[in-house]
């Protein structure tokens, strides 16, 4: 009988302060969405941190004869096969290298024609002009300053090139966004903890006769305030609903099917449904909790029931 009681209470005050309800059920529902998207982003980050940083190189360029008349760290000239031994002898000796690949000027120039064959610039470039290199696998890629530090200003060296620091840019980007997502959701769940404040308020102003009379024939606190924190629990619990709902459809219509950016992006390696589904029980958790202990303190500050 109580809890039939309970939840006919609960409904009643949903019907009651319906507008109110529907208002924070989609600011749950937003900022919980951001939430999630805010955690999914930082595991994309992470995976395709992972990924990539598995697969750059930091790159050793020598000197060239074109480069002795224009750059001023080959002013002693082109390198030399002596030079160019004693650079992969060190290499070989360093602890921080997986794994070193030499490309000659043939092959930079083909991998050059491979990926700019259209640019105006490969018609006039010939292979003589493009630097030998030594391209290196690091076994821990935030090692590269070992490898800078080794060979940056040496004799017969170019340039020394890690493809992280521009993939740290990117990763960067997405760090940004992903801070403004949590701080435009702390915005919405205050936003939201505001609206379930004012909901418990007035739900409970426009029932104080009927908390009244229970509170005279000896109902305990608990049991007056029930309905109250379920109906906001209720209504954050819909909204966390909502918020998954958010998520899943973006993982299906904009990841893998639809936009299909898994398909259209494949440089980047998209976070699977494992990463979506392990975050929906915790939006789902806190979704219910946040708004029922909101609901419980508001009623023992402004409500003495």
């Amino acid at each position: 009988m109580r809890a039939q009681f309970v939840v006919s209470e609960i409904g009643v005050g949903l019907r009651r302060n319906l507008t109110m309800t529907f208002a924070v059920i989609v600011s749950v529902a937003l900022s919980l969405a951001l939430f999630g998207g805010s955690l999914l982003l930082n595991d994309q980050v992470d995976t395709t941190k992972g990924y990539w940083y598995d697969k750059v190189n930091v790159s050793v360029f020598l000197c060239n004869k074109s480069d002795a008349e224009s750059d001023p760290n080959c002013a002693k000239g082109a390198v030399t096969e002596d030079q160019k031994k004693q650079i992969m002898s060190d290499l070989d000796e360093m602890t921080v290298v997986e794994k070193v690949t030499y490309e000659s000027q043939d092959e930079a120039y083909k991998h050059y024609k491979e990926q700019f064959g259209d640019s105006p610039l490969a018609s006039s470039l010939t292979p003589d002009q493009l630097q030998e290199s030594y391209r290196i696998k690091l076994k821990d890629p935030e090692k590269y300053q070992v490898i800078a530090t080794a060979f940056d200003g040496r004799d017969g060296v170019q340039s020394v090139q890690d493809q992280k620091g521009i993939l740290d840019n990117l990763f960067g980007l997405l760090e940004g966004v992903n801070l403004a997502a949590l701080s435009l959701m702390a915005l919405m769940l205050v936003v939201a903890l505001m609206l379930i404040v004012n909901t418990v308020r007035v739900s409970a102003f426009s029932r104080r006769r009927e908390t009244g009379i229970m509170r005279l024939v000896g109902a305990s606190g608990f049991y007056i305030q029930a309905p109250f924190i379920m109906e906001a629990a209720v209504a954050g619990l819909i909204g966390g609903g909502v918020a998954c709902g958010f998520l899943v459809i973006a993982k299906y219509f904009i990841i893998d099917h639809g936009l299909a950016l898994s398909e259209k992006l494949n440089l980047i390696n998209f976070i699977g449904w494992d990463a979506v589904l392990t975050k929906l029980p915790l939006i789902l958790a806190i979704s219910l909790l946040i708004p029922a202990l909101a609901a419980f303190f508001t009623l023992r500050k402004y409500q003495r029931v």
